[in-house]
């Protein structure tokens, strides 16, 4: 389905109009967001996981050597929507991270990369690099930064 990116969202969702400019960038920034996580949910499917099972597991890479805490994991996340404890529960499962409790704060539990984690994560590199590639093909690394930032600055 890649041509769809090439294609006008009018002509994607078949809408000759919109009330505004303003109401057509929302539903351009909704469908493109929904396209860009079902072309992910393909890579991430293949590994049976889900594309929040992804943030997490970068997250926690992203903190190591050292473990993390559930609630700094939460503070970063990418979808705050999502159950952490359930999400946790299945990486563990499938032996992706550990749960410790934490030396120093017997409340708290201290999450860590398993090698299986970080093997999961080197594997899904080269089919998520695929994808940025083909982002890269429809913009400029100059369009990128400008579109980046009228995200940053569209949420205020």
């Amino acid at each position: 389905m890649h041509y769809l990116c090439t294609m006008k969202i009018e002509n994607v969702i078949k809408q000759s109009s919109f009330s505004s400019s303003y109401h057509k960038v929302v539903v351009n920034l909704i469908f493109t967001g929904n396209w860009i996580r079902d072309e992910q949910m393909k890579v991430f499917k293949q590994f049976d996981l889900l594309p929040q099972h992804y943030n997490v597991l970068r997250i926690i890479k992203g903190h190591m050597p050292h473990p993390i805490a559930p609630k700094d994991i939460k503070e970063v996340l990418i979808d705050k929507a999502g159950d952490l404890t359930r999400l946790l529960d299945k990486l563990e499962k499938k032996g992706l991270v550990k749960r410790n409790l934490c030396p120093s704060n017997r409340r708290q539990m201290d999450i860590s990369m398993t090698d299986k984690g970080l093997k999961i994560l080197e594997q899904l590199q080269g089919p998520l690099q695929i994808f940025t590639d083909m982002i890269q093909n429809n913009l400029s690394k100059d369009q990128a930064e400008n579109l980046s930032d009228l995200l940053d600055q569209l949420r205020g």
